[in-house]
């Protein structure tokens, strides 16, 4: 049975990889792409794995809700999805939304859709699905087999490309002020803090960079624990933890951007130990605009549509 799909926020980096996932499912059917900035522009335009015939619309909240399909994935910007959510609920209810933004990651009455750590049944039974932050997955993809052994918050050091600072101009997109520098920025308080910290169930400590490369995420994290590990128990947790994901791929070797980047799933490896054993440092690849958000959204959608992942 095929399902139909409306995407809200089409433009972006992220919209642009959706279009391409959900035209490579035989399941899926795309029944609109809103695009205030490309309105009346055919879509395969921009993504040409879509069918001749669909164009862009500029679709406000209760156009998109009045469509009424089975899902809609909302990649827009924080603070602008209630709008389109609150539409939803009034009019069409069943119909699964995913939101890409952060505003609903701390709402209980949401889903947060992290599957390889945090379970598919909740998702199978839920119509609202909050999409984790780039940096959030690979955090807490990198620190969960652990986070029952730690003595202290673990620090995580991540480094994007551009894309993940969206198409809007600012300096952490810019190519000029990014050439030969690496750019540091958000020094506290970052809301991927926040997620990794609320749904890990333990403090985190997060800096984000950003550098001079499109696309990709290293997330490089210390994780101090409450009693010494061997280097082999060490990886055995990791390799158990993600037995049978075919999106977490764990390695012995040391994971690099070109390693997570165009990849829809992450690599997990490194694992160095101090000599006392209680002072791990993970590293995690993965690509910002796929497992980090396009991705992760279809895994999301499938699970809550019974579809294949």
């Amino acid at each position: 049975m095929t399902r139909t799909v409306g995407l809200v926020g089409a433009r972006g980096h992220t919209g642009r990889e959706l279009l391409r996932l959900i035209a490579a499912r035989s399941d899926l059917e795309l029944a609109f792409a809103s695009s205030r900035e490309l309105t009346g522009q055919p879509v395969n335009e921009l993504a040409p794995e879509i069918a001749p015939g669909l164009m862009f619309e500029a679709l406000a909240a209760d156009a998109v809700a009045a469509r009424q399909v089975d899902a809609v994935i909302l990649a827009l910007p924080n603070g602008a999805s209630a709008p389109f959510v609150a539409a939803i609920n009034a009019v069409s209810p069943q119909t699964v939304i995913v939101d890409l933004s952060a505003d609903y990651r701390f709402d209980e009455s949401w889903t947060y859709g992290l599957p390889e750590i945090y379970g598919r049944e909740a998702l199978r039974r839920t119509t609202r699905i909050a999409n984790p932050g780039c940096y959030a997955t690979a955090g807490q993809l990198a620190i969960a087999p652990l986070r029952d052994r730690l003595a202290s918050e673990p620090h995580v050091f991540g480094v994007s490309g551009y894309s993940g600072a969206g198409t809007t101009p600012s300096r952490k997109n810019d190519i000029d002020a990014l050439r030969d520098n690496l750019m540091p920025y958000a020094l506290t308080g970052h809301l991927h803090e926040q997620e990794m910290a609320r749904h890990l169930g333990c403090e985190v400590r997060f800096t984000p960079h950003v550098a001079a490369f499109f696309r990709g995420i290293l997330a490089t994290v210390h994780i101090a624990l409450d009693a010494p590990v061997t280097h082999q128990a060490l990886i055995a947790l990791y390799q158990d933890a993600y037995r049978g994901e075919p999106l977490v791929r764990v390695t012995t070797d040391m994971p690099e951007i070109r390693d997570g980047a165009g990849e829809p799933g992450a690599v997990i490896g490194g694992f160095g130990l101090s000599a006392d054993g209680c002072h791990v440092v993970v590293v995690c690849a993965l690509d910002n605009l796929l497992k980090g958000a396009a991705v992760q959204a279809l895994q999301n959608l499938c699970l809550a549509l019974d579809l294949p992942e």
